[in-house]
Parts: structure tokens; sequence; C-alpha cells
């Protein structure tokens, strides 16, 4: 019987980050659709009027988000699917290949990291105006985290088949999205690699 990965003696940093960015085998990854995880999960068709005032107004705010006309985000949440999803559901699984992002329109979701040996660490909570899962709509590569709702939430979802639409039909409002992915992505990264320097220069 094949023993489980044992955590890192001791619990330094070293440790922790080498643990975190560990991968589950190629043949153990999953591909995952949002049609799938949807009736998983519990998901609720919003009323599309709702979902789009709610997106509207969360990306107007937002100031990592490209600006676009009122018609231009109109048009925009023509390629979303709103939902409302219970409270205790896990809409993206860790090492899942997934074809979908989700926009948080209400609600605040877990993000959590599972390790090897079972254990998992809380990443962050997200709220209202967070993207979640867009790495893997961009590069199809495995999710590094789970996310879980917290209370019932309200997401706006975009898959890559509509992606692929808004790009060859909308390509100035395909252009402005994966700018602000961009720009979120990139916030992202500063933030980490500030992190790991800080780790790194109290050894």
């Amino acid at each position: 019987m094949k023993k489980s990965p044992r955590p890192p003696d001791g619990g330094d940093d070293a440790g922790y980050f080498s643990s975190m960015f560990h991968e589950m085998p190629g043949d153990v990854q999953t591909r995952a659709a949002w049609s799938t995880r949807a009736v998983e999960v519990d998901a609720r068709a919003l009323d599309p009027k709702e979902g789009a005032a709610l997106f509207t107004r969360l990306w107007t705010d937002d100031r990592q988000l490209v600006a676009l006309t009122p018609d231009e985000l109109r048009r925009l949440c023509r390629y979303c699917d709103f939902v409302s999803v219970p409270a205790g559901k896990e809409v993206i699984a860790q090492d899942e290949r997934g074809n979908y992002m989700l926009v948080v329109l209400e609600g605040s979701l877990s993000v959590d990291r599972v390790h090897p040996w079972g254990a998992r660490a809380r990443l962050a909570e997200a709220h209202a105006g967070e993207m979640l899962g867009e790495m893997s709509l961009l590069d199809a590569g495995a999710r590094f985290s789970s996310c879980m709702t917290l209370s019932p939430c309200s997401l706006a979802v975009i898959d890559t088949e509509r992606l692929d639409a808004m790009l060859a039909d909308e390509p100035r409002l395909g252009l402005a999205l994966l700018a602000s992915l961009s720009r979120r992505l990139s916030l992202r990264l500063r933030q980490v690699s500030a992190r790991l320097s800080a780790l790194l220069s109290q050894n």
C-alpha cells in the first residue's frame, strides 16, 4: 500500500512553498466543464437583468478593469451565465482542468489549497468583484486551489467557448476582458513575489 506523502519537518517556509506547489500526477487531473459542475453544485439561473446589473456595477467600480461604455458592458454580459449557488458548494476543484472562470457578484467563497498529506490551507476569501479560475480559462492548466461558497453566492460564469465567441464577434470586448485578467494576474504575482521575498529575507 502506497503511503501518503508526509508534511515537511519543522514547518519552515521552504517546506511550505514546496508543498503548496506540489501537483497531482497527470492521470489524476480531470477535466470539468461548467455544465457538469453547475448540476453538482445546485446552481440556479439568475434573472439576466439582475445579473447584468450586478456585473455592470462591479465592473464600473473596479479600477483594475478596462473602462467600457454602458452599451459595451451590456453586450459583454450576453457572454455570461448568471447563477446563484447555495453555501457549502465546491464550485472549483483543485487539480481539475476546468474550462471556465467565475466572477463573484454577491457572497463570499473560500480559496483553499489541499496539501498532499490532506491538510487544507486557507489562501484567501473571495468577495464581490473577485475573479476565480481565470488562469485555467486562459491556459487550460490544472486548478491550483479549490473554491467553496461560504454563503449563498451570485456568480457570473464565462467559459472558453464563450470567450472564443467574444473574441471572434466582439474583439474589443474580448481584448478588454483579457487585458483586465492580465492586470489582475500581474497584481497577484507581485503580491506573491513580495511575500516570498519577505520570507526569504528572514532566513
